[in-house]
């Protein structure tokens, strides 16, 4: 019994206003992420850096160390501006600073609270991404 209740999971940690914070030399981008499988399996990842690239001037594109689940996603996501992703067929996130079309094997992990004025200050970026405190 006692150790049902010492023992935690990634799981537990999650629920509808997990926060990440993406740190760009200094400047913080908040972004508050959905639950499910996906999100899961991102924060799984936490924490990590990032080499972002700029993707038609639309989205800010980056590649996981590994791919996360799809479980339960819907077949794909018509993202707005500010629209934190995971693009499945890459494996890839996607950060939208521009509004763009639905698109298939797009799934949503969030949005983009503030900050968003820190992904199109340049093409390409690091970002440390962290669980918000």
């Amino acid at each position: 019994m006692a150790q049902a209740e010492s023992s935690s999971t990634k799981e537990d940690a999650v629920n509808t206003e997990t926060e990440i914070i993406l740190d760009i030399d200094g400047s913080i981008v908040h972004v508050s992420l959905e639950d499910s499988a996906a999100t899961r399996d991102f924060l799984a990842q936490l924490p990590l850096t990032l080499s972002f690239g700029d993707y038609h001037g639309i989205e800010k594109v980056s590649d996981l160390p590994s791919r996360l689940s799809t479980e339960g996603a819907p077949a794909g996501f018509d993202p707005q501006v500010g629209s934190f992703t995971y693009y499945a067929p890459w494996g890839n996130l996607a950060i939208f600073y521009r509004d763009f079309g639905y698109s298939r094997s797009l799934v949503n992990l969030g949005t983009v609270t503030s900050g968003l004025e820190h992904l199109s200050q340049s093409d390409s970026f690091t970002a440390t991404i962290s669980v918000a405190r």
